[in-house]
């Protein structure tokens, strides 16, 4: 079966910023498991598994726009410190805030007495990256997957 919308994609991956070594692989665990045109991963990974089909393997050049956006200047923010609970705070780490729309990875600025400076960019923002992409298996989405939009059971979502 070939990946196309609503297909459900069992895969591993790594990946590295162009021409670097790798920041990231799934080798050592389950595969990763999405749903196929509903905003899973990437845009440039996704396109590169169309019409592709278990057992095939490839390599992928994305550049920045087609994976998590370019850097926008500006884009941060001051935050209470106290919404960091008792971590260590230090510039340029990186953390995950919890918001009111769901975690979301921010790197510190600065950090102050009672309030931490953040960058609200994707960490990765701005970098083209490199995936090497091992398709393990490709199938149909159920009825229910495609009403909620991501991957139950095996490698995804339980209720």
């Amino acid at each position: 079966m070939k990946i196309a919308k609503d297909s459900v994609v069992r895969f591993h991956y790594t990946v590295s910023e162009a021409g670097q070594e790798p920041i990231e692989s799934s080798k050592d665990r389950e595969p990763l498991a999405i749903l196929i045109g509903h905003g899973n991963i990437i845009p440039g990974l996704e396109n590169a598994m169309q019409d592709r089909e278990a057992g095939e393997s490839f390599g992928v050049d994305v550049a920045a726009a087609d994976a998590y956006g370019e850097r926008r200047d500006g884009l941060s923010q001051r935050v209470p410190k106290k919404h960091f609970g008792n971590q260590r705070l230090v510039p340029g780490q990186q953390v995950v805030l919890q918001t009111n729309f769901g975690p979301r990875a921010v790197t510190i600025q600065k950090v102050g007495m009672s309030v931490v400076d953040v960058d609200l960019n994707h960490p990765m923002a701005g970098k083209d990256l490199h995936f090497d992409v091992e398709i393990v298996e490709v199938r149909e989405a159920s009825a229910e997957e495609i009403e909620h939009g991501h991957v139950h059971g095996d490698g995804g979502h339980h209720h």
